[in-house]
């Protein structure tokens, strides 16, 4: 299921599609530790992972915590109620600014996201997949592409409610 962000396919959501991810969950990641090298060198790490509801659904914010190492992540999703869609930003205690947003909705149990940002100064198309799993797991991963065609999926979290 790839999205072109160019095209803007994302799908539309509801103030309900991130209702599964409030609380406390252990994440398990996957992080290619070089994109666009065809590497299949992964660095995996564990994480804790908190998220709540704010403004009345219409916003939820989380922060992940990775103390092997040595960052904090966090994201703040929020719904417009008029293109029904989420923006979703996310922030690193690495890098200290806001990362451009992706934009999209569920269809079922599957969200699809799509933006632009930069990779080392190029830019790259952006898609981030959720998928909830049951009520205790959810998937998220996260593909880059440089011409919109080739996507190459570089960081996989699994998702275990605590």
């Amino acid at each position: 299921m790839n999205y072109h962000p160019t095209d803007f396919a994302a799908p539309t959501g509801t103030l309900s599609d991130f209702d599964f991810l409030h609380g406390d969950w252990t994440v398990t990641n996957r992080r290619l530790k070089q994109r666009f090298a065809q590497s299949e060198d992964w660095d995996e790490f564990e994480a804790d992972f908190h998220c709540e509801p704010r403004l009345d659904g219409g916003a939820n914010i989380d922060q992940m915590d990775a103390p092997t190492r040595g960052f904090s992540g966090m994201t703040l999703r929020l719904f417009d109620r008029a293109s029904r869609r989420w923006a979703i930003y996310w922030v690193s205690s690495q890098q200290g600014t806001l990362f451009p947003p992706v934009q999209g909705g569920f269809i079922g149990d599957h969200g699809v996201f799509v933006g632009r940002d930069t990779d080392n100064g190029v830019p790259v198309n952006v898609q981030f997949f959720w998928t909830r799993l049951d009520p205790d797991a959810a998937r998220w991963s996260q593909a880059f592409s440089r011409d919109g065609i080739v996507w190459e999926t570089n960081w996989v979290m699994n998702f275990r409610r605590r």
